[in-house]
């Protein structure tokens, strides 16, 4: 009992450390190595005419592209069919292992497929491109090695040569993984260039979060839910200063006699105001207008009146319409819908 009691609390001491890890290093070799995996890749795709023949194949295609792969590369797969489908080109994911046990029936005589792997000679991939072949379907291989047996059996090669792992075992898939991927947005973004899809066209594919707000969500959409403040060049201070405070935006506008803008007055104008001014009760709002103040049409973007306001360190915009004023937006809406 002594014995076991006397054991159990060796001197620290006696526990051997771990080697020292110089991180930043390891993580600027892995970086460095799958930077210049990439520079190959970028090689490697003008050797042959294959890629640009099959974005010419995509292109006209009637069907959808269904991309599959097996264990890592599956992970791939489903990234690149995410961006395929967000940027114009309808695509799915069919995983390697569940196509043959069903999941080819989603395959039809119209589509294109592309088949992901590093070796191109993996079983399940071998099983599948016969069932492939039968079916009469394009098949893009996009491997690393181009002589493998989904090589030899593609129509189209997309070639990312890897000839090591950022890995130190050189097993796990991380150069390969990050090269597969790449070579996915390259296809995905010449797709998208060829088709000239447009930040509009991505916009009503992207309606929701914050993505989707910046690319659809106009100025006039927050502008008129606010109250519109405004009063006339030749409206007394005490009438500025209730409209002001009642319409809760933190400024008004000055219209003329014609209705059309003629300036801004802001609380800080007021403010200002105090110190400048003896005799308040004979103060207009022309005397203390900010003329040409910054403004927004009502049909431009809710981001652009973000980087106006943020370009001249204010807090709110005058809104236009046709050239007329029609509100105002105030940072406190862009917040409120998760712009900043």
């Amino acid at each position: 009992m002594l014995a076991s009691t006397h054991s159990a609390h060796l001197p620290a001491a006696a526990v051997e450390a771990p080697a020292a890890t110089d991180v930043l290093a390891i993580a600027r070799q892995v970086l460095h190595e799958e930077a210049a995996a990439l520079h190959d890749v970028a090689n490697a795709i003008g050797a042959t005419p294959d890629f640009e023949n099959c974005v010419q194949a995509i292109l006209q295609l009637k069907g959808r592209v269904v991309v599959t792969g097996i264990g890592k590369s599956a992970h791939v797969a489903g990234k690149i069919v995410a961006t395929l489908n967000s940027t114009g080109t309808p695509a799915l994911f069919m995983h390697a292992a569940d196509a043959i046990h069903g999941d080819l029936g989603m395959i039809q005589p119209e589509d294109f497929v592309v088949a992901i792997s590093k070796s191109g000679d993996t079983p399940e991939i071998k099983v599948l491109v016969p069932l492939l072949r039968r079916k009469g379907v394009p098949l893009a291989a996009l491997v690393s090695n181009a002589d493998s047996y989904l090589g030899q059996q593609a129509n189209y090669i997309l070639h990312a040569p890897v000839h090591k792992e950022a890995c130190p075992n050189n097993l796990a898939p991380t150069t390969s993984t990050t090269a597969a991927l790449a070579l996915g947005d390259a296809l995905a973004v010449c797709l998208l260039e060829s088709r000239k899809f447009t930040a509009a066209d991505f916009a009503r594919l992207h309606p929701g979060g914050t993505l989707g707000k910046r690319l659809y969500l106009k100025v006039g959409d927050l502008s008129r839910q606010n109250q519109r403040p405004q009063v006339r060049e030749d409206s007394p201070l005490k009438e500025v200063l209730l409209e002001i405070s009642g319409k809760r935006l933190g400024a008004t506008a000055v219209l003329d006699a014609a209705g059309s803008l003629a300036g801004i007055i802001t609380d800080g104008d007021l403010r200002r105001m105090l110190g400048s001014f003896s005799d308040l009760e004979s103060l207009r709002a022309r005397d203390i207008l900010t003329p040409r103040p910054a403004t927004i049409d009502v049909d431009d973007f809710a981001a652009e009146a973000l980087v106006r306001m943020q370009q001249r360190n204010i807090t709110q915009l005058v809104v236009t319409e046709q050239g007329q004023f029609a509100g105002f937006i105030h940072l406190h809406d862009l917040l409120r819908e998760g712009l900043v």
